[in-house]
């Protein structure tokens, strides 16, 4: 399994700004020295290309964005200031994604320690998204003829309204994303299948929830590849989640869903989404369970059938 990580491509926020940016590098150190990867296995990512990001995003946009042209609204939309390392910072992110997705085609899973941005649209971004990393690493492997089918399975707490909006109407990606009702974005898109849940959902409501979903799921013919969006924002203790999932909750959410795909054989790339609770170890840490879920799944000598699900 290998692990791709772009900390070291830091964006230049002003003081005070509400993203919480060091916690993709706690979560690399904290990586690090778990002693669960060899250090090969860590990865800095290429940066994503022109036709690679045009195989999703529309060519005046990709240009907006490499160029810094793009008017004030949109980008306060992305909620991110514009600078080159902005843009830098994005590609390798979606770098990151597609390198994690060709390791999961290899050898079962692959895991970008950031990645999830799925508020970009194929025109814009959004929600501190600039580009749509898991549609354009589906998109790119399909063109390759490396994938035919995919799933989507996004457990951030906040709809994946950019990647449900790509991939409208496409029978070749199903889109399931289980979200809070009345939270970020307002004005929802229709994924294949949404689930939606009502403020302060904990670990019981929710986790009955995901395996209605994942039930569902199965009856759907086979998938070629499957995109985990492991959002730390289902956290109780997350500023802007609004759901009320203890971090065992999380992590039972996380063992559920790779075990669901370890059991089909279905190659898994895992990315992180979101999480923004105020102290970043604590994020972290919830990213850091999610990395150690993948592992256990797909690098651990005991069966996928084996172990008891852990009753909450």
């Amino acid at each position: 399994m290998k692990v791709f990580y772009s900390d070291r491509f830091e964006l230049p926020l002003p003081r005070g700004h509400r993203f919480p940016m060091a916690k993709y590098r706690l979560l690399r150190i904290a990586v690090e020295e778990s002693g669960l990867f060899s250090p090969s296995s860590l990865r800095v990512p290429a940066a994503a290309t022109d036709e690679e990001l045009l195989r999703v995003h529309t060519p005046a946009y990709v240009e907006g964005i490499s160029r810094g042209t793009l008017d004030r609204q949109a980008m306060r939309r992305i909620g991110f200031p514009w600078s080159p390392e902005l843009v830098e910072r994005s590609r390798r992110s979606v770098g990151a994604t597609l390198g994690a997705a060709r390791s999961a085609l290899d050898g079962g899973c692959g895991v970008n320690l950031a990645g999830g941005t799925h508020h970009a649209f194929a025109d814009r971004g959004g929600g501190f998204c600039v580009f749509n990393d898991v549609a354009v690493g589906i998109r790119t492997l399909q063109a390759a003829g490396a994938i035919g089918r995919a799933v989507v399975i996004d457990c951030d707490v906040h709809q994946g309204d950019g990647t449900a909006a790509i991939f409208a109407g496409d029978p070749t990606v199903f889109t399931l994303s289980i979200h809070g009702r009345g939270n970020y974005p307002f004005r929802k898109q229709t994924s294949d299948l949404d689930v939606e849940l009502d403020d302060g959902t904990g670990d019981a409501g929710y986790l009955r929830a995901l395996d209605g979903a994942l039930e569902a799921l199965g009856g759907r013919e086979r998938f070629d590849l499957a995109a985990f969006v492991a959002g730390a924002d289902p956290y109780e203790g997350d500023r802007l989640g609004r759901l009320s999932l203890t971090a065992a909750g999380l992590a039972e959410r996380d063992r559920r869903v790779l075990r669901w795909c370890r059991r089909r054989d279905l190659p898994t790339v895992v990315v992180m989404g979101g999480g923004y609770a105020d102290n970043e170890s604590e994020i972290a840490a919830l990213h850091l369970a999610t990395v150690r879920a993948a592992h256990r799944e797909w690098c651990s000598t005991i069966p996928p059938e084996a172990g008891a699900a852990i009753q909450l």
